[in-house]
């Protein structure tokens, strides 16, 4: 008997491979991993539902990252699926999965999917010029982090693009209601471009005050991009500065500090121009 993991990919419920699809309907059962990404109008669970004619258990971060033996119980018996949106691998978590059902002696099998980190190339910058992917994480007014800084400015250094995956907040708890034990959750927050562009603008301005040399600065031009794979995507190129003030709507956001492009990768590029 095996754990599938299965991509869903990016838009809608018919982006699941055939492969993947026909796992699915035979499982015993099937959870939907629902947190590392989001889900768009066509890939919740009603609608997944319906689509494979069977239930689909939702699985929050909680279910994924503390009870994972509740989504691998059964499976040395009989064949179990955790759906994810866009590729399996696109989050550390389900390799987490994979090792802890390795030590059960659990089969694993991974169908894959296209996922944002292979999406991007719809922007016209070429895939094998990309550097480190960095994540952006959402600042508080007492957390601020800059580690990010460091690997964007490595990947500018060797001429790389880089890949910046913006911060969502899914279930999150205040600090009260963890400790006092009330399952309340605030509201969902998603990072955007014009927000994730202005922290790293904040950054330089840092740097700039300690004599540092910068690697960007409100000049750079960057690659803001919405909903990768929807029917509504969007795409912009602009500088950083404009970026700032760019509403690009729904989430989910990403956004891309380019390297060194090829003039090819630049006429595509300019087409995105607001």
């Amino acid at each position: 008997m095996v754990f599938y993991l299965i991509g869903l990919g990016l838009g809608d419920v018919e982006d699941i491979t055939v492969k993947g699809l026909n796992v699915v309907k035979k499982c015993a059962r099937v959870h939907l991993e629902a947190y590392t990404s989001i889900l768009c109008y066509g890939l919740d669970k009603t609608n997944l539902e319906k689509f494979y004619g069977r239930e689909v258990i939702e699985a929050d971060r909680t279910v994924v990252e503390q009870e994972s033996d509740s989504i691998l119980s059964g499976a040395d018996t009989q064949d179990i699926a955790l759906l994810v949106v866009g590729d399996p691998f696109g989050a550390t978590t389900h390799a987490d999965l994979v090792l802890r059902a390795k030590q059960q002696n659990i089969p694993v099998r991974v169908i894959h999917n296209a996922s944002i980190m292979n999406a991007v190339g719809c922007c016209g910058l070429q895939l094998y010029n990309f550097g480190e992917t960095v994540s952006i994480v959402m600042w508080t007014e007492n957390w601020q982090p800059e580690s990010y800084y460091d690997k964007i400015a490595a990947n500018r250094d060797t001429k790389h693009h880089t890949l910046c995956l913006l911060d969502i907040k899914t279930k999150e708890q205040s600090v009260e209601n963890m400790m006092r034990g009330r399952k309340i959750y605030e509201p969902a927050r998603y990072l955007t471009c014009a927000e994730a562009a202005k922290q790293l603008l904040t950054i330089v301005e840092r740097r700039k005050e300690k004599g540092e040399k910068c690697a960007y600065d409100e000049n750079t031009m960057i690659v803001g991009l919405a909903r990768v794979g929807w029917d509504d995507q969007k795409i912009i190129y602009a500088s950083m500065k404009e970026m700032a003030e760019i509403d690009m709507g729904a989430p989910l956001h990403s956004m891309i500090i380019p390297g060194e492009t090829h003039p090819l990768e630049v006429d595509m590029l300019e087409t995105f121009r607001p």
